[in-house]
């Protein structure tokens, strides 16, 4: 299929004076969570909230830090979640596009939101009685 790649825009909702940040993120549905790199995370001024280990593909443990809250928009979609400080690019992984009812196309190599909510994003629940 190849890599399909998001423009997204990210912003520190903590402090809404800096210039929110426009990036180009790897879509990955395998992965959890945002991964932004260092340098983003100063620029954004995010503050760590702890560390979290983190299973790098040749099976190492390490520790990266876990920072947030950072708000994240696709189109007129957004989501406030954590990122973990991890690699040189922005990977956007599962939690933040489930948020904002996103989906892959994988005939088209792009993300769009949810067809069958285009004006609003969808969620399932589960109500108990």
């Amino acid at each position: 299929m190849g890599l399909i790649y998001a423009e997204i825009t990210l912003s520190n909702p903590r402090n809404p004076e800096l210039t929110p940040m426009k990036v180009n993120a790897l879509v990955d549905t395998g992965a959890i969570t945002l991964c932004v790199p260092e340098h983003l995370a100063v620029q954004l001024e995010l503050q760590e909230i702890e560390k979290r280990e983190v299973t790098t593909a040749d099976g190492k443990h390490i520790p990266v830090p876990y920072v947030g809250p950072i708000q994240v928009k696709f189109e007129k979609r957004t989501c406030f979640t954590g990122a973990l400080i991890l690699g040189d690019g922005v990977l956007l992984g599962a939690i933040p596009m489930e948020d904002m009812d996103l989906v892959v196309s994988s005939r088209m190599k792009k993300v769009t939101v949810n067809p069958e909510y285009p004006n609003m994003p969808s969620a399932v629940v589960k109500l108990i009685t």
